[in-house]
């Protein structure tokens, strides 16, 4: 049996900087990872310039940079609607939303979790790996009991921290319910090296016929893509051949560049899954706190998952420092700030999936209008801010029924 300030089970991004930043503040922290090696998920390898901000504000930024992290400045919008020239010339600066930050930040999902689990070592936690959780225990006396190297331990802390992820045991004891929205279409993520005439600083996102795609280099010749269609197409790149044909959707007339990922190698696997929002009301129980993906995410589709989760890390872990020893935390602040922001943020996700991941003659017209207008006039996309900037930046009037309307011409069902 040992005991410890703090209990981190699961040493993946949100784990491994909590315990980062716990350890450099002097607490005796333990951290537990189920996996021996980092596996390419297709989880996401973007953090918006506002996650960076939080990533800065926790003391890990020059780790990540050290580590390959890698800065896009530039973003372009493509579309069916529009000539490749237009959409190019009205390419978005990457750098003017958050102070000192030259864009987004790009690192490799397997490259990310190793480098902040080795500085959560470094910095002075225990860290261990191969870790299988048997049990965990919350409330008055909170513990974890798991078996390493074949041997069972159980360690004992005032607090559990749950950062294992959508199907988190924590949650799951600390009898949070884990509330969905319905699933708005099929989405898939494939990093793709040997991807040349492709500028390395520029992300680009776009939608044609019946198929929308996102791109985000990483460095080198390597881009990691994503993309979207509908979910009665739940097959369209299933098989052997499903990377060739998924790369082979990129080709697209309104993005001509595409043609540089399509000629591309597939440097990791095909992976499709459901977009949608999920949020857990109350994120904290008596001896346990969820952060990251097992307090609920956000849709995929505004690849904010790395950003939520250190805008949680960083905020949590300034209600511990400011805890005193032997005091109980308050995350009621947290409970808040996270509850509004995720609504912010899945307001944001339907907007966004009903303009580009909607397909047809009525969807083409939706955003050509859509285009026309915010091209007009700045503030109908004001919304597309809260990804970029964080959804703190930008007015709660936006946020609403008759913004939505505003952008797509028509009270849509979420709003």
């Amino acid at each position: 049996m040992s005991r410890h300030d703090l209990i981190v089970v699961g040493g993946g991004l949100a784990g491994s900087a909590l315990a980062s930043v716990m350890a450099r503040a002097g607490r005796d922290v333990l951290l537990l990872e189920k996996s021996t090696v980092y596996e390419d998920r297709v989880r996401g390898e973007w953090i918006a310039p506002w996650g960076v901000t939080e990533v800065k504000r926790m003391g890990l930024y020059d780790t990540l940079m050290a580590a390959g992290g890698h800065h896009l400045t530039s973003h372009v919008t493509y579309d069916e609607t529009l000539a490749p020239a237009e959409a190019e010339a009205h390419a978005i600066d990457l750098g003017i939303f958050a102070a000192d930050v030259a864009g987004p930040l790009c690192l490799r999902h397997p490259v990310h979790c190793q480098t902040l689990f080795d500085k959560a070592g470094q910095d002075g936690a225990t860290t261990l790996r191969g870790v299988e959780v048997r049990e965990v225990r919350l409330g008055a006396e909170p513990s974890v009991t798991y078996v390493h190297g074949s041997v069972e331990h159980t360690a004992h802390a005032p607090l559990v921290v749950g950062a294992e992820g959508r199907q988190s045991m924590v949650r799951r004891v600390a009898e949070r319910t884990l509330l969905q929205d319905k699933p708005h279409h099929w989405f898939a993520g494939l990093l793709v090296d040997e991807v040349h005439a492709w500028d390395q600083r520029r992300q680009a996102i776009g939608t044609e016929d019946d198929f929308a795609f996102l791109a985000f280099p990483q460095g080198g010749t390597r881009v990691r893509v994503y993309g979207g269609w509908a979910l009665d197409q739940a097959k369209r790149f299933a098989g052997a051949d499903g990377a060739d044909k998924f790369l082979a959707a990129f080709r697209m007339k309104s993005a001509p560049g595409n043609e540089a990922i399509a000629k591309g190698r597939p440097a990791g696997p095909l992976y499709a899954y459901y977009n949608n929002c999920s949020i857990v009301d109350v994120p904290y129980a008596p001896g346990g706190v969820l952060v990251g993906d097992a307090a609920g995410w956000n849709d995929p589709i505004l690849g904010l998952g790395q950003s939520i989760t250190y805008r949680d890390v960083r905020t949590v872990t300034d209600i511990l420092k400011d805890t005193a020893s032997g005091a109980t935390p308050d995350f009621r602040p947290y409970e808040e700030e996270r509850r509004e922001r995720m609504r912010r943020l899945r307001f944001t996700a339907h907007i966004q999936a009903t303009l580009d991941m909607e397909f047809g003659e009525t969807a083409k017209a939706r955003r050509h209008r859509y285009h026309e207008l915010s091209a007009a006039d700045p503030t109908v996309g004001m919304h597309a801010a809260a990804v970029l900037g964080g959804p703190d930046i930008v007015p709660p009037e936006v946020f609403t029924t008759a913004h939505a309307a505003r952008v797509l011409g028509e009270t849509p069902a979420f709003a």
